[in-house]
């Protein structure tokens, strides 16, 4: 952020206090990232840092994506900067009621899209391992 260079941590932190940015480590356990061309970016284990600057928000995440998966019909979960900042977590089922995690799961393990794997989760009534043989 300030390139640092050498610079302890413990006056950069100082600095930065003085400067009113405070820095907040979170105990997240998985971030997902919904982006618009359908494929998440799922993260667990993740560092996720807070730092809130004269009143913005802004998260940090170290870390690698897990997963990458298509986001046909919504994720499981989601980290959405709004006027709070916080978090919101999305667990809803479609017309159908198929839950979005089975759709993710068996999407993930068969590697097909979510659209398809709604469509064999449909087809098989629900049953997870089914639907996962007939894709695969």
């Amino acid at each position: 952020m300030f390139g640092g260079g050498g610079m302890n941590p413990r006056k950069m932190k100082q600095m930065m206090k003085q400067m009113g940015i405070d820095v907040e480590e979170l105990d997240a356990e998985r971030v997902v990232i919904e982006t618009a061309d359908g494929d998440d970016l799922v993260f667990d284990g993740a560092q996720v840092t807070k730092m809130d600057a004269q009143g913005q928000e802004t998260y940090q995440i170290v870390g690698s994506p897990d997963a990458v998966a298509d986001a046909g019909a919504g994720g499981s979960a989601s980290a959405v900067e709004g006027d709070s900042g916080a978090a919101a977590i999305e667990d809803d089922a479609d017309d159908a009621g198929i839950p979005d995690e089975d759709v993710a799961l068996v999407a993930e393990r068969a590697e097909v899209p979510q659209s398809r794997a709604r469509e064999a989760l449909e087809d098989a009534d629900g049953d997870l391992a089914a639907a996962i043989a007939e894709l695969e």
